[in-house]
């Protein structure tokens, strides 16, 4: 059987260090005077007492190494964890939150999904709104790490396509998420200051400037504001916003290589040169559609265009305007976007762009056996060859991702949802995007009207999304329970 023990070490450390970011909003609500800040002391409270009496209930394993099948489970059973005890604040504030609605507040940040069940943003207390936003900010942290240290040696999805050879024993997971972590963490607070300091020095106040600096980076969409970065209207706020949407959506592992001297390597990656070239054709189709058929401005159209199609495709979900009413042919490409999202190892979401170059590469090897039946073919990915484990591992993605997509919009249709909200729900959860389309998820609505059945359902499928599906779904085999 499994050995909990190690599991439940790193469970009650990684609620320890939840407890202690609970603080920091407690502190923000005590010094503008808002009563708030019991709810989150109450919270960190219950938090570090579950989480400490974990660690020191298996504080005799500190160094134990862990296994493939621990692995699995500590990956799921920490996001769990973490969303369920990040909704205690919701469920104890003034805003009156039912258990779904908060767990489904708490799941969308720390999948950094951006999907949001609270109505009245603008008159929410400071520590609700930068709960949010940290929730959303560790949320990206933690997928960065799980992305470069943990999804690779668990082989799911085709991510072993990126395991490097100073961390390939599926036993020394914990050594590289730690040194991966540090590294990755002094990156990730330095760009989240960086875009911090622009929104500021662009227009934006203090506090609305560090929580949107947080949720741009962890590519969240987490506003303080109803209408989003809308509510601003700024075209430099929106452009340094995009810029962000980007910066987070490109490998960080990249940046590492910058700040020790390799500046070649980010535009000689191919996921990087495809994540530039499909978001620049969505932006210029987009763009030359409002202008000629909604009559914006030239300016103006590229402006809205390159925001809202970033924000989508990337998964952050932030919006300037409500870009379900540009037309069925801007829906059509936004819901299509909503499914291809960033680079493998960055805070973005969806299908991520190398599965669909193995893909590619895949079916043009196909089809080039069919020309020549004799013929010697090898698929290629950034000019080494593709292992066919891997060509199968993210074909079976594909498939796993399809299923779960149709899925998750039959069980919300069948719960009374239309089929523009089933689908476009469906979509925008398991690809951790944030708004669907059409008036009640659209950009202009949120997710409070749908029955408490739907959002737990949602709450799901952001989990599966955000953890590559296998992780989850390996669970619920029985397999992988005998010994």
């Amino acid at each position: 059987m499994i050995d909990f023990a190690p599991v439940f070490f790193i469970v009650g450390l990684l609620l320890t260090l939840l407890a202690t970011a609970m603080c920091i909003p407690a502190a923000v609500d005590l010094a503008t005077g808002h009563p708030d800040w019991q709810v989150f002391l109450g919270a960190a409270v219950i938090t570090v007492f579950i989480g400490a009496s974990l660690m020191l209930s298996t504080r005799t394993v500190k160094g134990t190494k862990l296994g493939l099948r621990q692995a699995f489970v500590l990956t799921t059973l920490s996001w769990l964890s973490i969303a369920a005890f990040g909704a205690l604040p919701f469920a104890f504030s003034e805003l009156e939150m039912t258990a779904a609605d908060s767990f489904f507040e708490s799941m969308s940040g720390i999948t950094t999904t951006g999907s949001t069940v609270i109505d009245n943003l603008d008159g929410a207390p400071p520590g609700i709104l930068l709960w949010r936003a940290l929730l959303q900010w560790l949320g990206g942290i933690g997928i960065i790490v799980m992305a470069l240290a943990v999804l690779p040696m668990l082989s799911v999805g085709g991510m072993q396509l990126f395991q490097t050879e100073a961390f390939d024993a599926p036993d020394k997971v914990l050594p590289r998420a730690a040194q991966l972590a540090g590294a990755i963490g002094g990156i990730y607070l330095t760009l989240t200051f960086a875009w911090a300091v622009a929104l500021w020095l662009a227009g934006m106040e203090g506090f609305d400037a560090l929580a949107h600096a947080m949720t741009t980076i962890a590519t969240g969409g987490y506003s303080t504001k109803d209408a989003s970065v809308g509510y601003f209207n700024a075209p430099s706020i929106d452009w340094i916003i995009t810029a962000g949407m980007i910066v987070g959506s490109l490998p960080f592992v990249h940046y590492l290589r910058i700040v020790r001297g390799d500046g070649r390597g980010l535009l000689r990656d191919s996921q990087v040169r495809w994540f530039l070239a499909i978001v620049t054709s969505a932006v210029v189709l987009v763009t030359l559609w409002i202008w000629t058929q909604i009559g914006l401005g030239s300016a103006d159209a590229l402006r809205y265009a390159a925001f809202n199609v970033t924000s989508v495709m990337t998964g952050t979900g932030y919006a300037t305007t409500d870009f379900g009413a540009w037309g069925g042919f801007v829906s059509t490409i936004m819901l299509i976007l909503m499914f291809v999202g960033g680079c493998a190892g960055s805070t973005t979401c969806g299908i991520k762009i190398f599965r669909f170059q193995v893909l590619y590469a895949t079916a043009k090897v196909q089809l080039a056996r069919l020309l020549q039946p004799h013929g010697v073919f090898i698929p290629y990915y950034n000019r080494k060859p593709i292992p066919e484990q891997v060509s199968e591992a993210v074909m079976g993605f594909f498939f796993l991702y399809i299923l779960c997509f149709g899925l998750l919009a039959m069980a919300l249709a069948a719960l009374g949802l239309d089929m523009v909200t089933a689908l476009s729900g469906a979509a925008t959860a398991i690809s951790n995007v944030g708004p669907g389309l059409g008036p009640v998820i659209g950009p202009a609505g949120n997710f409070d009207p749908l029955p408490e059945a739907a959002k737990w359902l949602l709450s799901f499928g952001m989990l599966l999304g955000r953890l590559e599906l296998f992780t989850v779904l390996v669970l619920l085999t029985p397999t992988f329970w005998r010994k």
